[in-house]
């Protein structure tokens, strides 16, 4: 690992644990609704396999929120995963499904923001985090 990396200050960790956290729960919490609303196929136009993934994310989301705000790894490495596949499954939808483009989604933009961020932050904060 390079050296700068290990010396990642305690602020900045804390930091980006913090905001992952928070937007992870805005992201539960939106689930949350769509499966009070419409249950657990909140999106008619998506397979069930679609559906049933972004419903499992009103518990998988929380549940990195709050690893990461316990200084948990298990936190980032959850988050890095729920980034990743969120962000393959959306642009499959938006692409595959929707026939749309980046430009016409401002919510697929701004996950892949967060997406950048937790990934990009992730080797600097993880060795920070305890098991």
């Amino acid at each position: 690992m390079i050296g700068w990396m290990h010396h990642a200050p305690r602020w900045a960790v804390a930091s980006a644990c913090g905001i992952a956290a928070v937007l992870l729960f805005v992201g539960a919490l939106s689930h949350v609704s769509d499966l009070l609303s419409h249950g657990l196929h909140p999106y008619d136009w998506a397979p069930g396999w679609l559906n049933l993934y972004w419903s499992s994310l009103a518990l998988f989301d929380t549940l990195a929120a709050v690893l990461l705000l316990r200084g948990k790894r298990r936190g980032i490495d959850i988050a890095c995963a729920i980034m990743t596949t969120d962000l393959a499954a959306n642009w499959y939808a938006v692409h595959g499904i929707q026939h749309s483009t980046l430009a016409a989604q401002p919510g697929l933009q701004r996950l892949g923001i967060f997406a950048a961020l937790v990934l990009g932050t992730a080797p600097f904060i993880r060795r920070h985090l305890t098991d």
